[in-house]
């Protein structure tokens, strides 16, 4: 716990050591309908955000997940727990996507030089493949909402990750794969963004090499 509890050399070396021994699997699918994803490491700032998240003193920054509520004005997902992140552009690599969106949404410009490396891709039901890159942002990151595209920033405790009830699975009946939601404070965040998380949890922090593929989500984030 103390690993991750802190944002460290020693951390964003074991993470990258971890991604470089996961062999990661891609979805086959038309570039038109491929995604990327950042999943940014960094610390929690000021404090929670959230009900029911400890809250950390400045000078005792914990290390954190940065992740960010969608616009109510997107005519997709709305309003949903999600990564920076979008489709491809016409000759973009997936790493190229996701520090460009990082830029784009939150105005974080981060070098190629601190992605420590990615996760399986996942097929969502909205019809895209999501490639998410795993990145190092470091201390004191600030970042700020785009309004066009982001409702508000988030920086979650890395060890709100490792609760004892996550993930929490259900079922629903248009399925035979559950449903994967991850809690956070007392709320609680669905796949495909969950899934992600996850993942993340398993490869990243506690070193095994789990799939999340198969897991399904909720239908509100069908459409």
């Amino acid at each position: 716990m103390e690993l991750v509890s802190r944002l460290s050399e020693e951390l964003k070396s074991t993470i990258r050591r971890r991604l470089a021994e996961f062999s990661h699997r891609e979805a086959g699918v038309d570039d038109a309908h491929r995604a990327a994803v950042a999943i940014t490491v960094t610390d929690t700032g000021f404090g929670a955000d959230l009900p029911g998240l400890p809250v950390h003193a400045a000078w005792q920054p914990a290390a954190a997940l940065l992740l960010t509520r969608r616009s109510a004005r997107l005519r997709k997902h709305a309003g949903q727990w999600a990564f920076p992140g979008g489709r491809l552009d016409p000759g973009e690599t997936v790493v190229e996507t996701a520090l460009r969106e990082m830029r784009e949404e939150v105005d974080v410009d981060i070098g190629v030089g601190e992605v420590l490396g990615r996760l399986d891709d996942f097929v969502t039901r909205s019809g895209f493949v999501m490639t998410p890159i795993v990145v190092w942002g470091g201390e004191r990151l600030i970042a700020t909402p785009n309004p066009d595209e982001v409702a508000s920033i988030h920086r979650i405790p890395l060890t709100e990750f490792l609760r004892e009830d996550a993930p929490i699975l259900s079922h629903q009946p248009t399925s035979e794969h559950p449903v994967l939601r991850m809690p956070v404070g007392s709320d609680h965040i669905a796949a495909p963004t969950a899934a992600l998380i996850y993942q993340f949890r398993e490869v990243c922090l506690l070193g095994k090499e789990t799939r999340v593929a198969h897991y399904e989500q909720p239908e509100f984030a069908w459409r």
